[in-house]
C-alpha cells in the first residue's frame, strides 16, 4: 500500500494531533512512475507528535479490523446490545472518533483491464459516532464483472495484508490497539475450545505487534527459512551465521474454576475433571495437536512442530511437551514442508503458528481486565497485563544457539547486547513480511544502535526489500527517529519534520527546505533538530566561560593554552581561538 492522505476530524483530536490535522503523503500520480522501497522518516524534537502519527494509523486500522471480523467472531465485550450488553464496544468508544484516510493499494491481476489501473484508490471515512465507510474511488477502472459480485468488506485486497507495529521504547499507545487485538485472538481460540468449532491455526487479524516477546520467534523463522544471501544484514552487522539448536516447551493444560468449566459443557474433549479432587483442567492444545477429534486431512500446528523436531518427549507430571531441534538442512526442509513454504515463499506460516502459541500466554487475564482494556486509551498497558514466570507460560523458547563469526563455540541468543537484539528484531520483522502488502510502523527502531549501525540502517532496510524480489511498491513504512543519519539517507520528500507550536500546542508537518540526501550530519542537526552547537552542553558551558574570561580581559596567550588543553577539536574551539588571535593582532 501507499499512503496518500490522513486527516483527523475528531473534535477532540487524537493525542497531540489536533482536530483538523491533515497531511498529504504523496499525490496519486506519483506512483505512475516506478518507485522502489523508501521509508518515510519522521523526525523532530521529543514531544513534537511524530509517534502520534503512527499511533493514529494503528488505531484506525484496529477499528477497521474490528468491523471486518464481526462476520466471524468477536468477544462479548465488543458486542453492543442496548439491553443484553449495554457496556459493549460502541462506535463512540473508538479513537480517533472521526478520520479520513486515503491510500493506493495493488489490486489482484484478475481485476486488471487492458491499459487500466493497477492501484485501487481507497478512501475510508469515519464520521463522529458512526461506522467507518470504505470507498473504492477508482472502481470503474477495473473489471466490472469481477468486482460487482463481491461485497465491500470481503474485498480483502482493499486493506493492507498486515499492519506491523514495533516500538523500542515505552510507547504504550502504539501498542494498545495491537494488544486489544491479541486478546480478541485469545478469545477467538478460547471460544473455539468451548464450542469445539474448527480453528485454522493462525491469527485472523491483520495487526501484528512485534514486541520483545517475539524476538526469538522472529530470529528462528528467518534462520530456518531464508538463504545466506537474504540473511546478509544479520551476518554483516551482528555476525550471526548458522542456527544450531533450540528447544520449544509447551504447557498443554491449565487449571480452571468450576464456573469456567461450566462454560465448556458436558462431554467437551478439552475439559478434564479429577473426580478425587473436584478440580477442572482445560487442555489448551486440544485444537492444536492431532487427536481422535481432529478433522480429517487437517494437521494442527503442534503436530507439525513435532514432525520437524529432532526428538520430543512429554513430562506427564507437568503435562508439558518438550521439542528439541538440532538444526541441519534436513531440519530446515522439514519446516519448509510442514509450514507451506512452496505456497507462501516465506516463513510467515511458521511465525503465525508461534503467534498462536505465544498468544495463549494471556490465559491468566481476567474478563474484567479484558473488558477494561478493550475500551481503554491508557498509557500503561504493560502495567495491567500480568507477566508470567517462565514455568507458567504456555509456550516458551529455550537454548536458542547459533554460530557467530569470530566466536569458536555457538552462542546463546540471550547473550547478545541490547543493540544486537534490536537490530536482529527490527530487520528480522522486515524479512518476515518482505513479500506481503503491508504497512510497517516502526517507532524509534534505532535507539540502541551505535553510530555506525545508525548510518547503515536505511541501507540494511533496502537489503530487506530488494527490487528484484516481490514488489517494492507494496510496502509502506514509517519510522520515527532522532538520528540525523536516517535523514541523510533519505530524499527530502521522504522526510517528515514535526513541529509543535508552544502556545496552542498544534502539530504541523513539513518537508525539509534543503536536499537531505547526502547532507552532512551537522547540517541536519541544525536544520531539523534545531541544535546549532556541534559539541555537548557541558563542553559548551566550559567554552562559554572561557569566552567570558577573554572578554573580561584575561591574558590571551594563557587562555589559548588553557582552551587547547581542556577542549578537544571542534568548530566552536577553532572559532574562539581565532577570535582571540584576531584580537591580539589588532592590539599589536
Amino acid at each position: 500500500m501507499k499512503l496518500l492522505r490522513l486527516k483527523i476530524t475528531d473534535p477532540d483530536g487524537f493525542r497531540s494531533l489536533q482536530s483538523g490535522f491533515e497531511y498529504y503523503f504523496r499525490a496519486p500520480w506519483e506512483l505512475e512512475e516506478k518507485q522502489g522501497f523508501a521509508p518515510f522518516v519522521c523526525a523532530g524534537p521529543n514531544g513534537s507528535g511524530k509517534s502520534n502519527l503512527l499511533e493514529a494509523l494503528a488505531a484506525i486500522f484496529f477499528q477497521l479490523e474490528v468491523q471486518r471480523v464481526r462476520r466471524n467472531f468477536l468477544p462479548s465485550n465488543f458486542i453492543y446490545d442496548e439491553e443484553a450488553n449495554p457496556d459493549g464496544f460502541q462506535e463512540e468508544d473508538a479513537l480517533p472518533n472521526g478520520f479520513e484516510i486515503e491510500y493506493l493499494i495493488k489490486a489482484p491481476v484478475e481485476y486488471y483491464i487492458p491499459d487500466g489501473a493497477q492501484f485501487a484508490h481507497v478512501k475510508i471515512l469515519k464520521s463522529i459516532d458512526s461506522t467507518p465507510e470504505l470507498n473504492w474511488i477508482n472502481q470503474a477502472d477495473f473489471d466490472a464483472d469481477t468486482h460487482d459480485i463481491i461485497s465491500e468488506w470481503e474485498r480483502n485486497f482493499l486493506l493492507p495484508q498486515y499492519i506491523v507495529g514495533y516500538s523500542s521504547g515505552e510507547n504504550e499507545i502504539l501498542s494498545l490497539p495491537f494488544f486489544k487485538m491479541r486478546f480478541v485472538q485469545f478469545d477467538e481460540y478460547w471460544n473455539a475450545l468451548k464450542t469445539q468449532n474448527s480453528y485454522p491455526g493462525r491469527p485472523e487479524t491483520r495487526l501484528a505487534y512485534l514486541d520483545r516477546s517475539f524476538s526469538q520467534a522472529i530470529l528462528l523463522c528467518n534462520l530456518l527459512f531464508h538463504d545466506t544471501d537474504t540473511l546478509k544484514p544479520f551476518r554483516e552487522e551482528v555476525g550471526v551465521d548458522e542456527l544450531k539448536e533450540f528447544r520449544i516447551i509447551i504447557k498443554r493444560s491449565i487449571n480452571v474454576s468450576a464456573l469456567v468449566a461450566e462454560g465448556f459443557g458436558e462431554n467437551n474433549p478439552a475439559l478434564r475433571a479429577d473426580p478425587e479432587t473436584g478440580r477442572y483442567n482445560v487442555n489448551l492444545m486440544q485444537l492444536l495437536e492431532k487427536n481422535e477429534h481432529s478433522a480429517k486431512n487437517f494437521i494442527p500446528i503442534v503436530t507439525r512442530l513435532k514432525r520437524c523436531a529432532t526428538c520430543y518427549f512429554v513430562d506427564e507430571e507437568e503435562d508439558s511437551l518438550y521439542l528439541d531441534y538440532f538444526v541441519n538442512d534436513a531440519t530446515k526442509d522439514a519446516f519448509r514442508e510442514n509450514f507451506d513454504f512452496e505456497i507462501n515463499k516465506s516463513p510467515i506460516v511458521l511465525f503465525q503458528a508461534f503467534q498462536v502459541l505465544l498468544m495463549l500466554n494471556l490465559y491468566p487475564v481476567s474478563e474484567s481486565l479484558k473488558r477494561d482494556l478493550y475500551k481503554s486509551d491508557s498509557h500503561y498497558v504493560n502495567e495491567t497485563v500480568p507477566t508470567l514466570a517462565s514455568d507458567e507460560r504456555i509456550m516458551r523458547f529455550k537454548f536458542v544457539k547459533f554460530t557467530k563469526q569470530d566466536v569458536t563455540e555457538p552462542v546463546m541468543l540471550k547473550s547478545l547486547s541490547d543493540g544486537e537484539h534490536q537490530l536482529l528484531h527490527s530487520l528480522g520483522l522486515c524479512l518476515l513480511f518482505r513479500n506481503t502488502n503491508s504497512l510497517f510502523l516502526l517507532d524509534e527502531p534505532d535507539t540502541h544502535f551505535n553510530p555506525d549501525w545508525r548510518s547503515n540502517f536505511i541501507s540494511r532496510l533496502y537489503q530487506c526489500f530488494p527490487e528484484n524480489e516481490g514488489d517494492p511498491a507494496n510496502h509502506e513504512m514509517l519510522i520515527t527517529t532522532h538520528s540525523p543519519f536516517l535523514i541523510s539517507d533519505s530524499k527530502p520528500e521522504k522526510v517528515l519534520v514535526f513541529k509543535k507550536e508552544k502556545v496552542l500546542g498544534t502539530v504541523s508537518v513539513s518537508k525539509p527546505d534543503y536536499n537531505t540526501l547526502g547532507a552532512s550530519i551537522n547540517k541536519i542537526t541544525m536544520n531539523t533538530f534545531g541544535k546549532r552547537e556541534t559539541i555537548g552542553g557541558h563542553a559548551q558551558s566550559i567554552l562559554d566561560n572561557l569566552r567570558t574570561r577573554f572578554i573580561d580581559g584575561e591574558n590571551k596567550e594563557q587562555l589559548i593554552a588553557e582552551i587547547d588543553k581542556k577542549l578537544g577539536d571542534s568548530v566552536e574551539k577553532v572559532l574562539l581561538i581565532k577570535s582571540i588571535l584576531d584580537s591580539m593582532e589588532e592590539s599589536g
